[in-house]
Parts: C-alpha cells; sequence; structure tokens
C-alpha cells in the first residue's frame, strides 16, 4: 500500500515525537528530531507546528511538565530533583514554565493534589496540562430521529 505524501508526513512526524516522548528527561535539539523526520531543522518547526499544533519545543515542555505533574503528586522528592528528573536544566525555567502551563508553582501543585489511587493512564487524561485558549463554542446535537412514520 503505496502512502499519499500527507499520510507519509504525518508518520515521519510521529516517529520525531514518539522519539520526544521517549527522551523527554534529555537534551533534545531540533536537528536530531529534524532527522529522525527526514527533514531540515526550519522545516521540520514547521510541519511539526501544522500537524501538531504546537511548537517542538512547546510539546517538549508540555511533556515534561505533565511528567513533573506526576511526581509531584506521587513521590515527595524535592521540587529542584523532579525538575532535574524531567529534563529541565535550571529551577527557575521549571517553575515558570510549571506555573505558565499549570497555573500554579510546582509547590502549590504538590499541596493541592494529594497522591489518587486510580489508574495512572486515568491521572494522565484528566491533569494533562493544557493552555488556557477560549472555550469553543457549545454545539448543540441535533436529532435526526423521525417520529412521524408519514415523513418517510
Amino acid at each position: 500500500m503505496e502512502l499519499t505524501p500527507q499520510e507519509d508526513v504525518n508518520r515521519r512526524m510521529l516517529r520525531a515525537r514518539d522519539e520526544m516522548d521517549r527522551r523527554y528527561a534529555e537534551p533534545l535539539d531540533v536537528s536530531t528530531l529534524a532527522a529522525i523526520a527526514h527533514l531540515s531543522a526550519s522545516q521540520f518547526g514547521r510541519v511539526f507546528k501544522e500537524v501538531y499544533g504546537e511548537t517542538p519545543h512547546r510539546y517538549l515542555q508540555r511533556r515534561r511538565v505533565e511528567r513533573a505533574m506526576t511526581l509531584l503528586r506521587q513521590t515527595d522528592r524535592p521540587v529542584t530533583d523532579v525538575a532535574w528528573d524531567v529534563g529541565f536544566a535550571s529551577l527557575g525555567t521549571f517553575s515558570r514554565t510549571f506555573s505558565t502551563i499549570v497555573g500554579c508553582s510546582p509547590s502549590e501543585f504538590r499541596l493541592r493534589h494529594a497522591p489518587v489511587h486510580v489508574p495512572n493512564c486515568f491521572i494522565a487524561a484528566w491533569t494533562r496540562p493544557r493552555d488556557s485558549a477560549p472555550p469553543m463554542p457549545e454545539q448543540t446535537a441535533v436529532s435526526e430521529k423521525r417520529t412521524d412514520p408519514s415523513s418517510l
């Protein structure tokens, strides 16, 4: 089965994103990720944003913060150690990025969120950091079911 050009690009971008997910705690640079996707560094940044709606840097930050949220909730490790464990080289950058994405400092987050005994996949879905974008307008579902047999 031959892939369309868009499917090929999507598959290559998925490989790069999977590598980011696997190695989120390591220093990653755009040229390494671009090579995985077989693109130039500038093309990679543009295409990644088209496919995923955010820059590679922002995606990686969000991934790291997501993991930090889990560590803060489930361990008593110092915030500095958590920052280093998830790939931040500076506590200041970690705290600023965490606060921007989550809406509170790492220490405040830890105080507000006691460990929860449910499967990790549920916790990840419930607490996934999201940018504070304006809410989408609500759409009302319309039933297509007909109750009047004469209208058939």
